[in-house]
């Protein structure tokens, strides 16, 4: 920091009562010392940056920072308040305010500094200097770390002041929507964290999008829980700390213990090798859960994770227009001309063709997006190029869906394989953004055109082939294994399996296919439907928090998102799943058998009027989740049941003078 901060950018009484009026007179500083070049600009850009998320950290500290186009070179400035300002800690005002500029594009001096920092303000003896310090000249040497701090606090007060400062996390939690399993495991994590006097700060990702934590909250946390189902983005951000990488479902199920296992590895002093720098999982890296001490299966299913995670926004938005359009148009409105030279502004079939065929068009995308992606979630970047063009072939040659798979995972394994040729140091800034897509698409397409794609077109073929010729028994027993996987783990890689094995077919939509999403869709329904009814007509069964839960669970069954059963059965596993498994199985069976179709991958009973046999649709999923509330009830109450007998012995052998 030598060139950082000099006497003039310290402020020792700084009068400033709001963050944006102390960012205001330390920027001030900072223009007087020719660091900035415009001020308001310079401020425009402090301000956005604050608004992402607060800069305060425990302790009285206040940390705004930005990278602006108006920074001439890296800049800290510094300010005493005596009053304090409010930065958004959670212990209140902050009194040390840091003003950190850094220019545009200068990622690596912006992150330096602020690690640097952070480091630095976890010393209390660094802090306590910067509080009693009366020069400028002398506050700022200190921060450059060219003036000793004062002798060593007594060994009780220092005791003291570390005992103030909370132990700190930070977490990353995601699954492959990023929707319900997501935001679950960073409440869990959350509130944990507070049951346990730790301060737990959680980033959320998924594909609906994540904003970073603070880089300032990350160097001064002092370790790392990684709950995910698909790839932690960034992860180079996370490197020299302790870590604890599970799956999403342990951060919802045990979120406590995976907090005692930060501590205990960070107390053993544990520091995870997590690769640095990189936009998504890092160049060779194997991903998920365990990361590189993980088994091929926890990878694999990692992969394949991060591909459907990325596709089913296409499913989503493709899937629901599509339907939009039938509701309208009918099913003939498919085969409409194309709306660019047959679009009539008064016409409501012009209308639904237009949203068929954006839907279609969106449709269009789900093979090489599920390939892009699987291969992105195996070698990063350089792999997206190679996989799309992996999974535009295996459309091309009717490979369909599974092509998607192969494809992707072919994708990634070549890309990973040459990621390990060594090569000479001036070729490593081209091999990303030029030889390895160029070297990667080439094998890709030629193991697609030449070898594999044909074999696996046959496959597909003759899966679709089967599932038309579904009949009897043989539909029913499928209805009853698609029921189990999706209800065995609401929302985990089991269903997302048989879903994304429905949605496949949505992409060449035949009599077996359409019959498949629906009974996935009315199977998924079942599990917070039955929770729902359940805590409604056995209230004493259900706590008070597993209650409002399962008001909940009403709409969310409603609306076809089976997580919305996960806090109830995290609760009570052991009765919970078996109890939905069952009515899955049972729905799923019932729409086989009545030959319900459905032609949109998403929506619920919003999509009712798109149902084959509607009135029978519904009453698959009314017995399932009749069947699943009646196992919930009976398996709660024989426990509650065989639990008030020993209570009674209890009480009458304290009674008598009997040890309990």
């Amino acid at each position: 920091m030598s060139e950082l901060i000099t006497a003039d950018l310290v402020d020792l009484d700084l009068s400033a009562a709001t963050k944006d009026a102390a960012a205001q007179s330390l920027a001030e500083r900072m223009v007087a010392a020719h660091r900035v070049t415009d001020l308001d600009g310079f401020l425009a850009d402090v301000a956005a940056r604050e608004a992402q998320m607060p800069t305060g950290l425990d302790g009285g500290i206040g940390i705004p920072h930005c990278r602006s186009e108006h920074v001439s070179a890296p800049t800290l400035a510094f300010g005493r308040s005596a009053q304090g300002i409010d930065f958004g800690a959670a212990d209140g005002p902050a009194d040390l305010v840091f003003l950190i500029a850094a220019p545009a594009g200068a990622d690596d001096d912006h992150l330096t500094i602020l690690s640097g920092l952070a480091r630095r303000l976890m010393d209390p003896e660094f802090t306590a200097a910067l509080r009693a310090g009366d020069d400028p000249g002398t506050v700022a040497a200190l921060i450059r770390g060219e003036e000793p701090a004062p002798a060593p606090i007594p060994a009780a007060e220092e005791a003291e002041a570390t005992a103030d400062v909370p132990f700190r996390i930070v977490a990353v939690t995601s699954c492959p929507t990023g929707i319900a399993h997501t935001y679950m495991a960073a409440e869990a994590l959350t509130a944990a964290g507070q049951a346990e006097g730790v301060e737990v700060t959680v980033e959320t990702q998924g594909s609906a999008g994540f904003s970073k934590l603070d880089p300032a909250v990350i160097s001064a946390a002092d370790a790392v829980i990684w709950a995910h189902d698909v790839e932690v983005r960034e992860k180079g951000r996370f490197g020299g700390k302790p870590l604890v990488d599970v799956g999403v479902k342990a951060g919802i199920n045990r979120p406590a213990e995976l907090i005692a296992e930060a501590r205990r590895k960070a107390e053993r002093g544990e520091i995870a090798a997590v690769p640095q720098g990189g936009d998504g999982p890092e160049a060779g890296a194997d991903g998920g859960p365990g990361a590189d001490g993980a088994h091929f299966g926890v990878r694999l299913r990692t992969y394949l994770m991060s591909g459907v995670s990325y596709m089913v926004p296409f499913v989503a938005a493709g899937g629901l227009l599509i339907a939009l359009s039938f509701a309208i148009g009918g099913y003939e409105i498919a085969d409409a001309k194309s709306v660019a030279d047959h679009f009539v502004w008064g016409q409501a079939d012009s209308w639904a063709a237009l949203l068929n065929q954006i839907g279609s068009a969106a449709f269009g995308f789900l093979v090489p997006v599920l390939a892009g992606y699987i291969a992105y979630g195996m070698a990063d970047r350089p792999a997206l190029v190679p996989g799309f063009v992996g999974g535009a072939i295996a459309l091309t040659v009717d490979a369909g869906f599974l092509g998607g798979l192969v494809a992707g995972l072919l994708a990634g394994a070549v890309v990973m394989a040459i990621q390990r040729v060594p090569v000479h140091p001036t070729l490593r800034g081209i091999m990303p953004v030029l030889v390895i897509p160029l070297i990667a698409s080439a094998v890709v397409g030629f193991l697609m055109f030449i070898v594999v794609g044909k074999p696996i077109a046959a496959l597909q073929s003759a899966l679709t082939d089967w599932l038309n010729g579904l009949s009897g028994s043989n539909a029913v027993i499928l209805g009853v294994v698609l029921g189990l996987m999706m209800c065995f783990d609401m929302g985990g890689p089991l269903n997302k399996v048989a879903y994304a094995f429905a949605v496949g077919g949505l992409a060449d939509p035949t009599d077996g296919s359409l019959k498949v999403m629906a009974a996935v869709m009315a199977a998924g329904m079942v599990p917070p439907l039955a929770m729902a009814l359940a805590t409604t007509v056995r209230k004493k069964l259900f706590t008070k928090t597993e209650r409002e839960n399962g008001r909940a669970a009403w709409v969310l069954g409603a609306s076809f998102i089976t997580e919305g059963a996960i806090p109830l059965a995290a609760a009570d596993p052991l009765r919970v799943i078996p109890s939905v498994m069952a009515g899955g199985a049972v729905t799923g069976a019932l729409s086989m058998a009545f030959g319900c179709t459905l032609r949109a991958p998403h929506g619920g009973i919003f999509v009712v009027p798109l149902i084959g046999e509607p009135f029978l649709y519904l009453l698959a999923i009314a017995a399932g989740t009749l069947v699943a509330t009646a196992l919930v009830v009976l398996l709660k109450g024989a426990r509650r049941t065989a639990a008030v007998p020993a209570e009674e012995a209890a009480a009458v052998d304290s009674r008598v003078g009997v040890p309990a």
